[in-house]
Formats: structure tokens, sequence, C-alpha cells
């Protein structure tokens, strides 16, 4: 598919996720993707030893299952013919991205918040945004979890599937959504799976090296402070344990001036002021604008390639 068809489909996806929001559980590929690889899991480890060795060969297959049921249906996708490819990709890839429904369960934290319900804050926010514990976090602490959630997720939800599918299509854009799965199912310290989701974390480690730090770029262009945004990414990024969370973070701690850390694990130094439902407002502003920065650099590649190519 030419780049500028490819583009009018990440921008129709991406008005579309906007406007229609998720599609229920029972219906959305990623679930569908989810429970694909819990079966898989499952058996795998009935079969294989349960040992480091074992455990990383049980994930790594389990992996390429993933990857491969999400590919193999890209590529069907486009092998289908020109008007239904289009409309079926614009489709596909609308379901790779998670902008709305991301808008909608950083929104319902806040909204508890500003009712002073901190449990019912806890619980949406433990629910929908992080795997941490959170019965025992403070409001400030589930302020600056929702704001680090909104960031990080505005990477792996909206950036990364883009990215992907501007530079490789459809099948990267898929390949993509289920590394990412995988890891969220299975990238985890935990005994259970310390070596099983270690292939799995690695590889989504690897291919949001790019998309995560885009992001922390996009929200320094639109903080309206760039010098203070700029300098806090470079600073904070490296604080964090993952190799890519840390960008979006840092830069939006630097972009609202607070500070958001995580119990145990880091601090983020972006500004004096204790994070609350102010700062989670003004983080999801500038969540949509980089969504728009966003198609704006999507037009613009469309441009720059027809006078590339002569007009």
């Amino acid at each position: 598919m030419p780049h500028n068809q490819r583009a009018a489909v990440a921008l129709a996806a991406l008005l579309l996720d906007q406007l229609l929001g998720e599609l229920p559980n029972r219906l959305h590929p990623v679930a569908w993707l989810g429970r694909f690889a819990h079966t898989l899991e499952t058996r795998l480890r009935a079969r294989l030893p349960s040992s480091p060795v074992g455990d990383i060969a049980a994930g790594a297959v389990a992996l390429l299952g993933v990857l491969g049921v999400s590919v193999g249906a890209a590529r069907g996708i486009e092998r289908l013919p020109p008007p239904l490819r289009t409309i079926a990709e614009i489709a596909a890839l609308k379901q790779a991205l998670a902008a709305r429904a991301l808008d909608q369960a950083v929104a319902a934290v806040e909204n508890a918040l500003l009712d002073d319900d901190l449990p019912r804050a806890r619980h949406l926010l433990g629910w929908h945004l992080v795997s941490r514990e959170t019965d025992t976090l403070t409001a400030t602490e589930v302020a600056m979890a929702t704001v680090e959630s909104l960031a990080e997720n505005l990477s792996d939800g909206v950036l990364a599937p883009l990215t992907w599918y501007l530079l490789g299509g459809l099948p990267a854009a898929w390949g993509y959504r289920a590394a990412n799965t995988a890891d969220a199912m299975w990238g985890y310290r935990t005994p259970r799976y310390e070596w099983f989701g270690k292939p799995a974390a690695r590889l989504d480690d690897l291919l949001n090296l790019l998309p995560s730090r885009l992001t922390a770029l996009l929200l320094v262009l639109v903080s309206g402070r760039p010098r203070h945004t700029w300098r806090t990414w470079r600073r904070e990024a490296r604080h964090t344990p993952s190799p890519n969370a840390g960008h979006p973070m840092a830069a939006m701690a630097g972009a609202l001036r607070t500070t958001l850390s995580k119990r145990g694990a880091y601090t983020l130094h972006g500004g004096d002021t204790p994070c609350d439902t102010g700062h989670i407002r003004r983080a999801r502003m500038l969540a949509g604008r980089v969504r728009g920065a966003a198609m704006v650099l999507i037009l613009l590649s469309v441009v720059v390639k027809r006078l590339k190519n002569g007009g």
C-alpha cells in the first residue's frame, strides 16, 4: 500500500477510535488474543519442565504463537481486494488503538477523586490502568499513578501502533499489539513469570524504544514549556526500571511541573506541586494535543513524500 494511502488509513483509524471507543470485550480482537495467549500458556506449561530453561522455552513458543496468529490475520487482510482491504485495514488498526478508552479510564479516576471517593478512585485505577496494589494509596498517589499510566499508555496504546503501522503496515501494527498484550499478561517479576515472561518482556522493550521516545518528544513540543519539559525528560527518564516507560512519564512530569513517583520504585522530579486532579485534567489535555500533533506529522509525511517524488 502506498504511503499516502497508509497515512489515510492511520488518520481514519485514529479518528474512529476517538469517536467510537472500544468494542465490548467479547467482540474485541485484543481480548480474543488474550484468551488465546492464556490457552497457549496453560498447554505449554503442562508439556514443558518447570525450570528457568523450560519456562523461557515455553514463553518463547507462546509468544511466537500469539505473534503468528496476529501477523497472519493482518496479512490475510492485506490480501483482500483494494476497496475491501482499505475498509478492513481501518477497522483492524482502529482495534489496535486505545485513545478514547484510555481517556475515559483516566477521566473516571479523576471524577472519583473530585467526588472525594478515594476507595472508588483506587478501585478504578487498579481495574483499568495499573497492575500494582492500590488499596493503600493516598489521593496524591492515585493521582500520580493515573498520570503515569496515561503517559505510558499514550505511547503503548496510541503512538506505538500508529508508528509501527506507518513503518510496516498492518502486520507490524498487530505484531506490536500482540507483543504488548503478551507482555501485559506475562511480563512480571514473579515466581510464575520470572522466566516465562522474559521473551515477551524483551520483545516489548525492543518494540517500544522508538514510540516511547517519540511520545516524549511530542509532549515536549505541545507542553507550552518545552525547555523545562525537555530537561526533565532527559534528566529523569532513566530513573524507572523500564527502559521505555520513563520517557513519556518524565516528559509528562516536566510538562505538568509536578513529581510522579511509585513507592519503592522511582521518583520523577518535574516540579514541586503535589499531583492532584488538576494535573490529571491537564495531562488529559496534553494527551489530546499529542494525538493532534501525531495527526499533523502523518499529514506532513505525505507532503514530504510527494515533494521527494517530484509532486
